[in-house]
């Protein structure tokens, strides 16, 4: 698929880029460490008893499938992250199922997580993109090179807030309860024009996954949370 029917195969969903097309596979090409807010991105962001933060598996498959797509592509591992407001003990156990770099929770600035992340991993924020969601979200968004914006319908405001003041590059069609993380893994995947071959390897459990699969289960996945705005610290979980 060539980058005019992928972008109209994302269009017809009802997915939006900001300003086109061209303009987020261009800042797609420079990322290469990917951070991901939790509530409302890969949940519809309820809370309360009973109410665990899920996350689904169509949403990991699609991780996973675009680290691979990625590593296909760059002969590394992206950097993959969640930094999340709160402690979010499903995020700690899909992060260390499928072997991610870190987790930052109870962050109350995710601008200073994403300084953090970049600095452990000698990056600058322009090589991270971020998929957020909601207003805490903005700091991080302000800085990172690649931002994708989680719909929400209730938030019409917010989304025009977010595109007046250039804070994101996609907004996806999928809400966060609809599999929006999915959505985001195929675009990328679709961008860089390995869509058919990870989905042809991983079908045949190749060499090729089989290494890459390898080197994905060596990642020990790190904990940090904020002690003052300015102060990420380790954490225990």
């Amino acid at each position: 698929m060539n980058h005019s029917q992928l972008e109209q195969t994302f269009r017809q969903i009802g997915a939006q880029f900001v300003p086109d097309f061209e303009n987020f596979a261009q800042r797609l090409g420079r990322i290469r460490a990917f951070v991901f807010d939790w509530d409302g991105v890969f949940n519809a962001g309820y809370k309360g008893e009973g109410t665990p933060s899920p996350f689904s598996e169509p949403d990991s498959m699609g991780t996973n499938l675009w680290r691979f797509a990625y590593w296909l592509q760059n002969g590394m591992l992206p950097v993959f992250a969640v930094i999340t407001g709160a402690p979010n003990p499903t995020a700690i156990e899909l992060a260390t199922r499928e072997h991610w770099d870190a987790v930052y929770f109870k962050i109350r600035d995710k601008a200073t997580a994403v300084k953090h992340l970049c600095q452990a991993h000698q990056l600058s924020p322009e090589q991270v993109a971020c998929s957020f969601d909601d207003i805490n979200d903005l700091g991080m968004a302000e800085i990172c090179g690649l931002r994708s914006l989680v719909r929400r319908q209730s938030s019409p405001l917010y989304r025009a807030f977010a595109l007046t003041h250039q804070r994101c590059d996609y907004i996806t069609a999928s809400e966060g309860g609809q599999h929006a993380v999915r959505e985001l893994c195929e675009l990328w995947m679709g961008t860089i024009g390995q869509y058919e071959a990870a989905l042809q390897s991983r079908i045949a459990f190749d060499q090729h996954y089989q290494q890459y699969f390898a080197q994905r289960q060596q990642r020990n996945t790190l904990f940090f949370t904020q002690n003052t705005p300015e102060d990420i610290i380790p954490a225990m979980v």
